[in-house]
Formats: structure tokens, sequence, C-alpha cells
């Protein structure tokens, strides 16, 4: 059923769909509504779990580990500062491989204080070992969000759902809410093949010595490649019911002789999108929006890069003293091909800032007079474009 819902609101109703037995979270913007929205359906009897108030975030993750270790799908939510409060308890998570679902309503992290959008706090978390998958809109939020559960119960490890804070959360749009029984038809219920029980005691994340920790993290790393092809399963599946899929691992729009691609991760893709049809005088351009950043697709992503001459990434968040986050990982995942593109990194939207429609054609005048620095950032939004007074050192700001 089609509703004009913020996006906080429908995330709320679409957890409720998936019957989590126990949520618990901690406010903080701008994730505070989806809990708020949970809050008030539990108060109106339109969902049956409890609802735990905790004092931090770090309690409210500790809190959904123990419940889904005692058998009970969970949920949580949580947002920049608060994704690093709970850091240490997300590797626990991922360490013991305990099917847990968590929205991150992406926010920038302090100093200096931001509490607008890019993606610094999913960053900062990404070798915690949870799948990670970003939404670029809306309505693949929700359906994300259900694929998530099916996913993680299916592979036994978290899954952070990433969604752009106040661009998505707080947007209203018409999104389909699928009917219960389409999301019961979907999801099965919740079975944990480890559920401590006291009549059958064992021990989990007891300490390991080094002659056996290794070859724990290395069946985790594993685990987590192996889950690629139940994220695109999972995405299938759902199409197959709703009608919609999210591209599985990563989508790709524009015609098949672009010669030039734009990798996005989240709400970008659809800012980009509108402009490729605004600047029609550009040339051809793919659009490539990666879902899946954990576990990382390889080899989607040298199958969509596969011709193109330039690849343009674009940061919602960096590395200060090294630069570009994804571009590096871009750069090593496409090592090897027959013909690499030129890979150009660009910093874009951090802290909240503006992302118009004009950085579209702006990226496209950059690409033609800087050199190719897969590692570096260039700052787009606040430089000016080349004119002949200006030499490209003048232009370029690298970090």
């Amino acid at each position: 059923m089609r509703k004009a819902l913020e996006g906080s609101q429908a995330i709320a109703l679409t957890v409720a769909l998936c019957r989590p037995q126990v949520v618990a979270a901690y406010p903080i913007t701008p994730q505070t509504h989806i809990v708020e929205n949970i809050a008030k359906l539990v108060a109106n009897g339109k969902m049956d779990c409890e609802l735990v108030s905790v004092e931090s975030e770090f309690s409210a993750a500790s809190l959904v580990l123990g419940a889904a270790c005692a058998g009970s799908r969970t949920y949580t939510a949580s947002a920049s500062q608060g994704i690093l409060l709970m850091s240490e308890v997300l590797y626990n998570i991922a360490g013991l491989r305990i099917p847990i679902v968590m929205t991150c309503a992406n926010r920038a992290i302090s100093a200096p204080l931001s509490i607008w959008n890019d993606q610094q706090d999913s960053m900062a978390v990404r070798d915690a070992g949870w799948i990670q998958l970003y939404c670029a809109n809306n309505q693949e939020a929700v359906d994300t969000t259900i694929q998530a559960y099916r996913i993680a119960e299916a592979t036994e490890l978290p899954v952070m759902v990433c969604m752009d804070g106040f661009t998505l959360t707080h947007t209203l749009e018409p999104i389909d809410i699928p009917e219960q029984a389409v999301v019961d038809a979907y999801l099965p219920p919740f079975n944990f093949s480890r559920t401590l029980d006291p009549a059958n005691p064992i021990s989990i994340g007891t300490l390991v010595s080094p002659d056996h920790y290794p070859e724990a993290r290395h069946s985790h790393h594993h685990a987590l490649l192996a889950a690629a092809d139940e994220i695109i399963a999972a995405d299938a599946d759902w199409q197959q019911l709703s009608g919609r899929a999210a591209g599985g691992l990563l989508s790709v729009s524009g015609p098949d002789d672009a010669q030039i691609g734009i990798l996005t991760l989240g709400s970008i893709a659809g800012t980009l999108s509108a402009a490729s049809d605004t600047y029609t005088d550009l040339p051809a351009t793919l659009l490539i929006n990666l879902r899946a950043y954990r576990p990382f697709p390889v080899d989607a992503l040298r199958h969509a890069c596969s011709g193109l001459t330039d690849l343009i990434v674009l940061e919602r968040a960096l590395s200060p003293g090294f630069g570009g986050i994804v571009s590096a990982e871009v750069h090593a995942a496409l090592a090897g091909m027959p013909a690499v593109p030129h890979i150009h990194s660009f910093a874009v939207g951090l802290g909240g800032r503006d992302i118009p429609l004009e950085i579209y054609r702006t990226l496209h005048e950059r690409i033609k007079v800087v050199e190719p620095q897969p590692f570096s950032i260039i700052d787009v939004e606040r430089e000016k474009l080349p004119v002949e007074d200006h030499g490209i050192e003048a232009m370029e700001t690298t970090t």
C-alpha cells in the first residue's frame, strides 16, 4: 500500500512487519524518529515486542546481542557518535556471528559538531564484520530492511542497513509499505541455530589462543564473501513477491557504450540520475550505485566497469592523511583488469553540504583537466572550475 510517509516512519512500519521480539535503541539525531515511531506502534498495540529504553547506544547493542543469543529476533538503530559508542559491541556481535539488523541513519562525526549527513559513521566500523547495505531512496530502505532479516538469519551475520540521515530519514514521499502477509511469506520465523538454552549449556565468545584466533577471523571473512550470494538471492526473491529489486550487490544505469562512469553509495544516486536527464549535452555516463559495501562486490564491479575509460568515485567520507576510502578499495578491486579505467576521487556532501544537480557538470569538467589521483580527495564543491589564469595546483585541494 502506497502512503506518503517520512522515511523514518516507513522504517518503523517495516520493522514492525518483520515481527522483532526485542527492540532497543537510544535516541540520537537523525535516527530518533525511527524508534519514536516504533514506540508509538507498541503503545497503540500495533506492534508486539519488548521495547527497552536503555541509557546508551552501548547498552542498546549489548541488549539486542543478548536477546538474539536467547532466541529472539531483534532490532536496533543508531547514528554518528552512537555508532562509535557501540563499536565495541558491534565487533562482538559480528565476531559471535549473531543475526541482528540495525539501521544506521548516516550522519557526520564531530568535531566540529555536525548533525547532518555523510557516511563517516558507517565507514568507521566497516571492518567490524557486519554486512553493510546502502540505500539510494526510502523505498529501497524499506525493501532492504525486510531483506536484511532474511540475509542475517540465513548467513548468521549481522546486517547494517545504511540510509542517509535527513536526506532520507526526514524526507516525506510516497512509499509502498507491503502487506503483512507478503512479509510473512518472505520471512520465516526466527530460528537461531546456536540459541542459548539452560538445558543444553554452551559457551560463546570465550578466550581463544593464538593457535585458533586466525582461523576464526578467516572463517568470518569467508562467511562475509559467501554472503554475496544470499544478498543476490534475497533481492531476487523479494522481486518475485513485490515486483521491486534493489540491484542485488550494485545497480547500474546508463548506456552500454558509456566510457565515463560515476560510482556512488546512498541517496546521491538520485541526484545524479536527475542530473543525467538534465545535462544531456554531456558525454554518456554510466551510473553505478554500490549497494553492498561489505561484502565488497569485486566481480560485479569489474563487470560494470568493463569498457570505461574514466571512473569517478564520489566519497561521502574521507580518511584524513590518506584520502579516498571507497576509491582505494575500488582501485584494488579493479587492478588486474585488461583495461583499468582512470579512477578519480571526489569528496562531496561532507557534513551534509548540499549536492546540487550542477555537480554533475562540474565532475565532467574536472576530469578533463586534473590527472587521475585515486587516493587523493578533490573538493569540487568549494573550488572554481579551471579558467585560463589558474593552473591545476591552484584549484586542487588534496588531503
